[in-house]
């Protein structure tokens, strides 16, 4: 069942929406879906479906609510992605780490405090690697994330298992960045870096021009393997 779910701010002051797709049975464990730079747009809502066909309560929050609620881009189009990139530049980062404690609170409650993952795509890799730091989620998963490099002084806080894809030719994570991440993380007991030579940001979007699908099929599996092991 697809529909949106209301979620009260932390504080209890506001609310904002959240895509939920419910799987046909009792939910195994639950996934929140975290956005692009492009809002809760079709592709999202299709990563939450296809999570829910595969036995998880999928939820994505609509984190760009505080700009403007609804917003939702084509990564293909131009003009899409200028305003993409100006919406990135107005994003409180900090506020959205709330609104996704905040789902985290209520999707536990939907599923009577069960297991929850997240898994972010490019500013929600980045906001993945953050959840992980700052939040009690059971496990993360982000994909190209931004600007983890400038991220790892937060690492000693991450308690429970991050998985991060990268893109091997990403032109907004460059080479200097990967190997400042890998320098970073590779020895942390909870993190996990895989790498994808060849192919550029965006690689396992569930649609467009930018999807690799070699590339996109190999790290959705590992992720699913991920959240098998680690939700269960």
């Amino acid at each position: 069942m697809k529909s949106y779910t209301e979620i009260k701010t932390l504080h209890g002051d506001d609310e904002f929406l959240a895509y939920t797709s419910q799987p046909v049975s009792e939910p195994k464990a639950a996934i929140i879906v975290i956005q692009e730079i492009f809002g809760v747009n079709e592709g999202i809502r299709l990563k939450c479906d296809q999570w829910a066909e595969k036995g998880y309560l999928a939820v994505a929050p609509d984190l760009f609510w505080r700009i403007r609620p609804g917003i939702e881009l084509d990564p293909d189009n131009p003009e899409d992605l200028q305003e993409a990139f100006k919406l990135f530049g107005q994003f409180d980062q900090d506020a959205g780490i709330s609104d996704i404690e905040a789902t985290i609170r209520d999707t536990r409650a939907m599923i009577q405090g069960g297991k929850i993952g997240a898994v972010g795509y490019c500013l929600g890799g980045r906001l993945a690697y953050m959840t992980a730091a700052r939040t009690d989620i059971n496990a993360s998963v982000g994909y190209y994330g931004v600007g983890i490099d400038g991220l790892i002084g937060e690492s000693h806080a991450i308690a429970h298992p991050l998985l991060l894809h990268i893109a091997g030719d990403d032109g907004f994570v460059p080479a200097e960045m990967q190997a400042k991440m890998h320098e970073g993380l590779d020895g942390h007991p909870k993190v996990t870096l895989l790498d994808y030579p060849g192919v550029d940001h965006g690689f396992a979007t569930t649609m467009g021009n930018r999807r690799v699908e070699d590339a996109a099929n190999l790290a959705d599996s590992r992720t699913e393997a991920f959240f098998a092991e680690h939700l269960a």
